[in-house]
């Protein structure tokens, strides 16, 4: 095996020491390398479009230091029910027009009960039917649930490691570790494909975001989609007000995912608003080769419509299309 060839060879036993070397390289041989890579498994002038929705938001009881939507802090959302199938369909009619081939349906639970997971399935069952990909993220699931979800044809379930092992107790104490790598079990087995990566810009250090990187890569196979996800910080939540990362940092997370998951799909997510285009531009070139549409996420902001044209077309990048 020549050594380009090893580069598109997964592995799954990545160590945290291994991962952080890795992200460590001078800045343009890890870019040099990832992008060699990236565009072997991918056409670097097309990206994937998807939209995601708040399908049930606030009042959320897990305290995730980062997130608007945990009942413990003091943010001004306004807490609401799970949407009717009919608005979410809706919605998806709408991100289908507007480019978006992947649905992404997020509500604000710990861990839902079986009544609302089976009218999520629902609502998986009427977006699928358009002909797009879905996804779902609603906290952890039993395995019973995840089944319904996969019953329903649901395509991708995401849920989040977050950050490192090591660090995760910095950020949320309501659940542990653990807890996540179960629902990515039972979903796994469940015959979906997983959608889980993390966020960076937490006060985590280089090490930390090794170590997620890590977490990621031993699992077997790796997860379908990658989301890295740059930290939005929201008054009121613990977070606001933690010092910025270097962008380069998140250069560097992206590229280092795109070499120990060579298959997946990495996903620029979260943070996008306060990205300048260069930033963007590099993050894609690193490997990323998906980003959400709209101008807003689940509670907080996105570029919209008119910033992405504009920035894909001076990428001389289209939409991916089913």
């Amino acid at each position: 095996m020549t050594k380009t060839e090893s580069l598109h060879q997964p592995r799954y036993d990545w160590s945290a020491e291994e991962a952080e070397a890795l992200i460590s390289r001078p800045f343009h041989d890890l870019l040099a390398a990832a992008h060699e890579v990236h565009r072997t498994r991918n056409d670097p002038h097309v990206i994937e479009a998807a939209m995601l929705l708040s399908i049930k938001t606030g009042a959320c009881p897990e305290d995730c230091a980062y997130c608007p939507q945990s009942a413990k802090w003091n943010t001004g959302l306004k807490a609401e029910r799970l949407m009717p199938t009919s608005d979410i369909l809706a919605a998806a009619e709408r991100a289908q027009k507007a480019g978006a081939t992947r649905f992404c349906m997020g509500a604000a639970w710990r861990e839902p009960n079986d009544q609302q997971v089976a009218d999520v399935g629902d609502a998986v069952r009427e977006v699928g039917a358009l002909g797009m990909e879905t996804c779902a993220t609603l906290g952890m699931l039993t395995a019973e649930q995840a089944n319904t979800l996969a019953e329903a044809g649901l395509d991708y379930y995401n849920h989040n490691l977050d950050t490192s092992p090591e660090y995760y107790g910095e950020i949320i104490t309501t659940r542990v570790y653990q807890d996540r790598l179960d629902t990515l079990a039972h979903v796994r087995h469940s015959g979906v494909k997983l959608c889980t990566g993390g966020i960076v810009g937490m006060g985590e250090s280089r090490e930390d975001r090794a170590g997620l990187l890590a977490q990621l890569a031993q699992l077997d196979p790796h997860p379908e989609s990658v989301p890295i996800n740059l930290l939005v910080q929201v008054p009121g939540t613990p977070l606001f007000g933690t010092e910025k990362l270097d962008p380069l940092e998140l250069v560097r997370t992206i590229a280092a995912a795109r070499l120990m998951m060579p298959q997946s799909v990495v996903r620029l997510s979260a943070g996008r608003n306060e990205m300048t285009d260069e930033l963007q531009a590099l993050c894609l070139h690193a490997g990323a080769s998906s980003i959400f549409l709209g101008d807003r996420l689940l509670t907080t902001a996105n570029p919209g419509a008119t910033r992405d044209d504009a920035l894909l077309t001076r990428l001389d990048t289209s939409l991916a299309m089913l």
